[in-house]
Parts: C-alpha cells; structure tokens; sequence
C-alpha cells in the first residue's frame, strides 16, 4: 500500500522544512509522495517545500477542508495521510498506518504531545488517547484509505474550521476510527501566543456550538475573535 502524504499550508515557512526533513529521515517504501498543498502564501513555504522534494500545489481556496479535498484529488496513493504543517508524526508513521490497515481497519490517528515542558499541555495530550470526539483534531494526524475518503465525499468545504470534527462525526457512522498509541508532536505556538486558558475557552464554546449547528462562518469568526 502505497501512501500519499497531504499537508496544508499558509505561511508556513517557518515548520515546513522541519517537518518535511522528519518525513523524509523516516520515510520508507510504503511514501509515494508528498503533496504540500497551499492556500497563497506570501512567505517562502512553497519554495522551500519544492526545494525539500515536495510537490506543491496551488489551492485557490484559502481553507484547509478545500486544500486537503484538493491534494486527495491530486494524490496518486492507495493511502491518504493528512497532516498539519507544526506537526511531526511519529518516526514509525509508516509502519503503524501499514499494520492497522492491514489488519482490518480503514482509517485511524495517533495520539500526540506539545514541544512544550507546561504540566497543562501535557494533561492536554494525556486526553488524546481517547476517542471522544471532542478529543480529535487534526493534530492528531489522520490516515484514511482513498477510496474509504472518496466514498465518504471528503470534507466538507462549507466547513471553513471544524472541518476535521466534521468528517469524523460522518465516518464513524460506518467505519472505526480507532486512536494509534504511537505519538506525534503538536507546536504549543498557538497557547504561547495566547495562553492556555485562553485557547481552551476558545475550543470548548467553538466544539460546542459546532455541535448545535452554528454555521462554520460564525465558528471561524467568533474564534478568531477570541484567538491571535
């Protein structure tokens, strides 16, 4: 099984070449490629991406469910995996998507930690082990067969944040998503630039009013309110 790596970016130039290196040390037979799939941005992302052996595509939509939708289009792979630009997957990434696909499953993520020595974003990470839906998120990196995303009708464009939750909320209708024990590394950027409080009122008052239905453009901007 062959896997086609996705990443979505904006302004990125800063993690991309750090990310694509660990891909890269850790990369095995089973990667066909790596498409970094960018939504205009103004720095060197792309550049360096290119430089790093990546393919970069052009989204003209700047908006993660719309740039992931297209790098699946674009992906060659029997295997989708979706991963966030400040995210490192872990070093066996590879061999633990190829072992829980073969071994029946048709998607899954893995649990993950912060760069980032705070006792509170370790009791975060603790809590990515479950399943709950409110512990998912892209952090968590997510691979999926391509025909099980196809078949599902990939994200859902209108879904300008939440679009994750979205998805998995369809999926598990039907499949198992199960989280992997190997752990990823999430950038604790977005809690130094705010703080931990504030980026945990900002998550809880978004997942919940994603959960009764509040339109994803209300979500976005009633987050980006709260947030830097």
């Amino acid at each position: 099984m062959k896997v086609s790596i996705i990443i979505p970016t904006l302004n990125e130039a800063s993690n991309i070449a750090r990310l694509l290196q660990h891909i890269q040390q850790n990369a095995g037979p089973q990667l066909l490629e790596i498409l970094l799939v960018d939504g205009g941005s103004t720095d060197d992302t792309v550049a360096i991406a290119r430089a790093k052996g990546a393919q970069a595509i052009h989204c003209p939509t700047r908006s993660r469910a719309a740039q992931m939708n297209l790098g699946a289009r674009h992906a060659r792979g029997e295997v989708l995996y979706f991963i966030h630009a400040d995210t490192l997957p872990p070093q066996n990434f590879l061999e633990a998507i190829h072992s829980a696909l073969e071994n029946g499953l048709c998607m899954g993520c893995f649990r993950y930690r912060f760069d980032s020595s705070s006792w509170l974003l370790k009791c975060n990470a603790w809590f990515t082990r479950f399943n709950f839906l409110w512990c998912q998120g892209g952090d968590k990196t997510f691979f999926i067969f391509a025909h099980t995303f196809a078949e599902l009708g990939g994200y859902d464009e209108k879904y300008v944040i939440m679009e994750e939750y979205d998805f998995i909320r369809r999926a598990r209708k039907k499949y198992l998503m199960p989280t992997l024990p190997q752990t990823a590394i999430v950038s604790a950027r977005k809690y130094q630039q705010n703080s931990w409080l504030r980026v945990q009122f900002a998550n809880w008052l978004v997942f919940n009013l994603f959960r009764v239905g509040l339109e994803p453009i209300r979500l976005k901007k009633i987050y980006k309110q709260i947030l830097n």
